[in-house]
C-alpha cells in the first residue's frame, strides 16, 4: 500500500505457457485488463468495474512477475484475475468476434483441449493436452453435449450422458428412477429475474412498470416452479447477494411491494382508465405487453400463464409470444420484449463488485434499459470503497435506488439438482465452488 493506494503483485508459474507456446506472464495480466478497463470503448467487456481503478500492469523482477498498482484499494481484486487473456485474444476483432464460430484452443491451456467443436449443435469435445504443463486429468475424454432440459434427462435415462440437471419435480421423478443413480442437491448460485424493458413504448411510463411489479405475487410464482421438489427459500432480496451471505440486504421487499390495489391506484394516477372488458386505456392506446416465453416446458408454460392471471386484475393484458430457445441471445442483445423471466448465475461471492454489471446504463448485461449517469457515478464511487462491509453496505443502497425505476424482479433461486452416475466425483451442486477439470474423474 503507497499513498492509500493498493499494489497487488502476481508471480506467475514459469512453467506457464499457453498451447501455442506462448508465456503466460507480465503481458497475459496486462493484455486482461487493457480489453476489460473500460477506457477503450470498442471492447465488448461484459464487467469494468475493478478493472477501471487498475492505473497500470507492468512488469516485476523478471517476465513472470505482473505489478498491479491500483487507485485506491479494491477490496475484491482476486475475482480479477482468475483467468488471463492471451495476448492474440486482446485485440478489439478477437476480443469481440474469434470466438463467435471458432474454439480457438490454441488460445487456451488446461489439462484438456479441444478435440472437436460442432457450431450448428453447440456439441463439444476435449481431449488430453499434451501441452499441459500442471497436473494430469483423471479423464482420458470429456464430452459436452448441448441439450435442452428434457432431452438432457432422455439422455441421461438413455446412458448417453453420465449427468444431468432438473429444475422441476417431473425432471427429479425421472432421473431418480435411473439405476445407478445418485442425486446430488444443493443451493444454487442463480438467480432468476423479471426484467421490463423499459424502452418499450409503454413501458417507458414508470407508473406502468410500478403497477406491472406490484401486482406479481412472487410466493405463488416460487410455488409453481418448486411444486414437488420438497424445497423452499425466502424470497430473494437482491441481484448481488443471497440470503445466506454477509452484508445480504433484502432490498427488493424495501422498494416494491406486493399491492394489486396499490397497482391500480398507480395506474389511475399515470392515466390509464379501465374500458369495458377491463384492459385500461390511455389516449386510444391499450394496457397491453407481451411475455416472451422460450421453448415449450410446461412449468415455464404455468409461469407465464399465472403473470397473465396476476396482471389481467388490475387492467393489464399479458400477451404470450411463443420464440424458439435457440434465439435466446438475440432476444436479449436486441432487447426484443417486453417482459422476460431469465437467470444469472453467480461466479464468485462478491457481489458488490457486479454492482455496475447490472445496473449500469451502457453495461450489455443491464437487459432493462434503465439506469442514469448519476447512478452510474455513485456506482463508479463505491467500487473504490475500501472496506468490504462498508462498500457492500453502500452497494445495496444504490441496489435500492435502481430498483425504484421498477425495471426488475428477482423471483426466485431454487435448488440445484443433478443426476449423477454412482461413482462419478467433483460433478453436482456446489454453489460458488468450481471443481478444476483435472479433479473430475471415476472413484476406483
Amino acid at each position: 500500500m503507497t499513498g492509500g493506494n493498493q499494489r497487488v503483485i502476481l508471480t506467475l508459474n514459469p512453467k506457464a505457457t499457453y498451447n501455442d507456446g506462448t508465456p503466460i506472464d507480465w503481458r497475459a495480466v496486462k493484455a486482461t485488463w487493457q480489453a476489460n478497463n473500460g477506457s477503450n470503448k470498442d471492447y465488448n467487456a461484459t464487467n469494468t468495474e475493478g478493472y477501471r481503478n487498475i492505473v497500470s500492469v507492468t512488469r516485476g523482477a523478471d517476465d513472470r512477475q505482473a505489478v498491479i498498482d491500483f487507485k485506491g484499494v479494491d477490496p475484491w481484486w482476486s475475482s480479477l484475475f482468475t483467468t488471463f487473456l492471451h495476448p492474440k485474444a486482446a485485440t478489439v476483432a478477437n476480443f469481440n468476434d474469434a470466438y463467435v464460430k471458432k474454439a480457438h484452443p490454441e488460445w487456451g491451456a488446461g489439462p484438456y483441449t479441444v478435440g472437436t467443436f460442432d457450431t450448428k449443435s453447440g456439441n463439444l469435445t476435449f481431449v488430453r493436452n499434451p501441452k499441459w504443463w500442471g497436473k494430469r486429468g483423471k479423464l482420458d475424454k470429456r464430452v459436452y453435449v448441448n441439450l435442452d432440459s428434457e432431452a438432457a434427462i432422455n439422455a441421461f435415462k438413455n446412458g448417453q450422458v453420465d449427468y444431468a440437471a432438473t429444475g422441476s419435480a417431473e425432471g427429479l421423478k425421472q432421473i431418480s428412477g435411473v439405476n445407478g443413480t445418485e442425486i446430488r442437491r444443493g443451493g444454487s448460485p442463480f438467480e432468476y429475474s423479471l426484467y421490463v424493458n423499459a424502452k418499450s413504448p409503454v413501458l417507458k411510463d414508470i407508473g406502468v412498470r410500478k403497477a406491472l411489479l406490484e401486482s406479481i405475487d412472487r410466493t405463488q410464482v416460487a410455488k409453481i416452479q418448486f411444486q414437488g421438489l420438497d424445497y423452499s427459500e425466502p424470497l430473494p432480496g437482491s441481484a448481488l447477494l443471497y440470503s445466506f451471505q454477509k452484508g445480504y440486504s433484502d432490498n427488493v421487499s424495501s422498494v416494491i411491494k406486493y399491492s394489486p390495489d396499490d397497482a391500480k391506484k398507480t395506474l389511475d394516477a399515470a392515466g390509464w382508465r379501465a374500458d369495458g372488458n377491463g384492459v385500461r386505456e390511455k389516449n386510444g392506446n391499450k394496457l397491453r405487453v407481451g411475455y416472451t416465453l422460450l421453448g415449450d416446458d410446461p412449468l415455464e408454460k404455468a409461469t407465464a400463464n399465472a403473470f397473465a392471471a396476476m396482471l389481467k386484475p388490475v387492467g393489464i393484458q399479458v400477451d404470450i409470444k411463443k420464440a424458439d430457445e435457440a434465439d435466446f441471445s438475440k432476444i436479449l442483445s436486441d432487447r426484443d420484449f417486453d417482459l422476460f423471466l431469465s437467470g444469472n448465475r453467480s461466479t464468485d461471492p462478491f457481489g458488490a463488485r457486479y454492482l455496475y454489471q447490472f445496473y449500469g446504463t451502457d453495461s450489455d448485461s443491464n437487459l432493462t434499459g434503465t439506469g442514469t449517469p448519476e447512478l452510474d457515478k455513485e456506482i463508479h464511487a463505491a467500487s473504490r470503497i475500501s472496506d468490504p462491509a462498508k462498500q457492500t453496505a453502500q452497494a445495496n443502497a444504490i441496489e435500492r435506488k435502481e430498483l425504484a425505476q421498477y425495471a426488475f424482479l428477482p423471483l426466485y433461486s431454487g435448488p440445484s439438482v443433478y443426476g449423477v452416475k454412482k461413482g462419478l466425483a467433483n460433478v453436482g451442486a456446489t454453489i460458488f465452488g468450481t471443481p478444476l477439470p483435472e479433479t473430475v474423474g471415476w472413484q476406483k
